[in-house]
Order: C-alpha cells, then structure tokens, then sequence
C-alpha cells in the first residue's frame, strides 16, 4: 500500500513538474514587451503604436508581443522614463525636451525658430545631423532611438491677436517647465508660468493666466479654443517625440528581431507624422468655422528676438549644430 502510495506520489508530482515547464516554456517562448506613452488613446501617436505592435507580433511569427499602455498608465512621462533605464519598461515615446539633461544636443529639433516648416523638420530627421545627435544621445543613456516623431508646431493663444515680439511683453503665458520652452517667453518679455498641464484649461478660463502654447491638436483635443478667442501662429517650435527601447531589450531579441523591432517603430513614427502635419493644415480652417480668430505673426521678428536674447545668454548646446540645423532648410 505504502508503494503504491509512494508511486503515485512520484507520478503526480512529475505529470506537476512537466505541466509547469511547458508553462513556462509558453510563457518564455512569447516574451512581451511593454510600449508606455503619455498621450491619449485616441492620439495619432497611440494608433500607430497599435499597427507596430500587431506588425511586430505578425514579423516575429507571434515570438513577441507588444502591450501598449497609454495616457499615463504607467506613469507620467519623467516616471516611464526611469522604468525605461531600469528595463522595467522596454519601449517609451517622450519628449526631446524632456530627456535632454542626458544630452542637451538630442532637443536641438525643439529650440525656438530652429525648424521653418515639416518638410525642414522632415530633412532634419533623415539627416547625419540627427544621426549624430541619437548615437551620442543612446551612448549617454544606454538606449537606442528607433523612431522621431513630429508633434506638431507650437502655437500661442490667448484672448487677444499676438503679431509681434512687442504683444508678448507682460502676458502671463502657461508653458512647460523645460528650458527650451521658457526661451520664448524669456526672449519677449513675458511671464512664464509652468503648471501641470490638467491645469491649464481651468486656468485659462478663470484668468489665473493669458495664454498657453499648444500644437494646433492639441489645442483641438484640450478644448482650449473654448476659453481663449485668439489663435496666433507663431510657430515657435516644432518638438520631436523620441521612441526609445534600452539597449538590454535589444540585446535579448537578438540582431534579427531587433532589427524588425525597429522597422516597425521608425514606420509608425513616419505615419504619425504625417498624419500629424495633415491634420494642422485642415484645423485651420476647422479653428475659424468655430469663431475664433487666426492670425499670421511677423516670424522673422519673433527669430531675431531669440536670436538676440543670446548674445548675453549661453546656448544650450554648441552653437553650430544650430547652423547645421537652419542650414537644412529648403531655399
């Protein structure tokens, strides 16, 4: 009786053993990779990480997934940043601007007046300038730039038309609390005033400040033209979004997959920018059909007071990545 005991204990306890390897064994045979992003879901950025996932999935013959959590759900943008370093997360979208501590040169797309239109930010990114800039930033962050997304040129409104330097002065103006947005603001004489950006739009309806500097979407998306009359395209800044993956995740997938993994972000990257640049020319139109008004500024006098806020400033990076920069531009 014993025997038998013993026998069965011993065969249940290897039909348990081999039920868990082939457990495991399905859960190593289709690793997941985890994809974070701030921006919402209906964003053309989280739609195009959905088509990379399921590419990603279908190239690597269900090898791999790709989870997307977008909208903050695993935190705000510097929190996803550090799960980035620490591989707890694989993937991130983030901002140039934000990331560019590590590196200041990796935010060059997103100094005021450095970028005249897309098709300029377009040469930038498919230049060896920007190729420079993502080796030497992977090298001092240990990931890798896989995709650059435009975000879209940003935007001043405020309740009153803004057509030169001079309105700016005094205008208690929302920006982010980075050093490339407060230059503006700095250049014109107006007041900064960084706050997180759920707060903005109650701000801007309660008077607690002027203006805000927004993408045409975004200041679709926020409803911002609900509180402000006034757009003004100052086209002050055209920000990059970077798409990261640590180089650890690379390593683990291999030279193959890896290297699909990063066909299939930079596509994405590509389609979202178009789509974003599409959809600025049709908002337009969209902004006056609401009521508001839309007013061309005097650009060229909005560069030259940047460019003459840094002759008692330091740039913030060397001066001639700048030179490269303009000097893509289409004549």
């Amino acid at each position: 009786m014993m025997r038998q005991y013993r026998a069965a204990l011993i065969l249940c306890t290897t039909v348990a053993v081999t039920l868990l390897l082939i457990i495991l064994w399905r859960v190593e045979g289709t690793r997941t990779l985890r994809w974070a992003h701030v921006y919402e879901i209906s964003s053309p950025f989280h739609q195009q990480t959905l088509i990379a996932a399921r590419e990603f999935e279908e190239r690597t013959n269900g090898r791999y997934r790709v989870r997307v959590y977008p909208a903050s759900a695993l935190g705000k943008e510097s929190a996803i940043n550090e799960s980035l370093a620490l591989c707890a997360i694989d993937i991130i979208y983030t901002g140039a601007s934000l990331v560019a501590n590590e590196y200041p040169p990796i935010a060059l797309s997103d100094f005021p007046y450095a970028i005249d239109n897309f098709e300029h930010w377009q040469a930038y990114r498919d230049s060896s300038l920007f190729e420079e800039m993502a080796t030497a930033f992977g090298r001092a962050t240990d990931t890798e730039v896989i995709g650059l997304t435009y975000y879209g040129f940003r935007h001043v409104t405020a309740n009153k038309p803004i057509l030169h330097p001079d309105d700016m002065r005094g205008l208690k103006i929302r920006v982010p609390n980075a050093p490339m947005y407060l230059i503006l603001p700095r250049a014109t004489r107006a007041n900064a005033a960084p706050m997180p950006f759920s707060e903005v739009y109650l701000a801007l309806q309660q008077g607690v400040i002027d203006a805000q500097e927004n993408p045409l979407t975004t200041i679709r998306l926020k409803r911002f033209y609900e509180v402000q009359s006034h757009i003004n395209l100052t086209g002050h800044i055209a920000p990059s979004l970077l798409t990261l993956v640590s180089h650890r995740t690379l390593d683990e997938l291999g030279e193959e997959d890896a290297a699909l993994l990063k066909d299939v972000a930079d596509r994405a990257a590509r389609r979202a920018s178009e789509e974003i640049a599409a959809d600025e020319v049709e908002l337009v139109e969209w902004f006056v059909d609401k009521g508001l008004t839309v007013t061309e500024v005097d650009r060229d006098a909005f560069r030259k007071a940047v460019d003459a806020y840094f002759d008692d400033h330091a740039y913030p990076f060397d001066a001639s990545y700048l030179t490269r920069l303009r000097e893509l531009a289409k004549p």
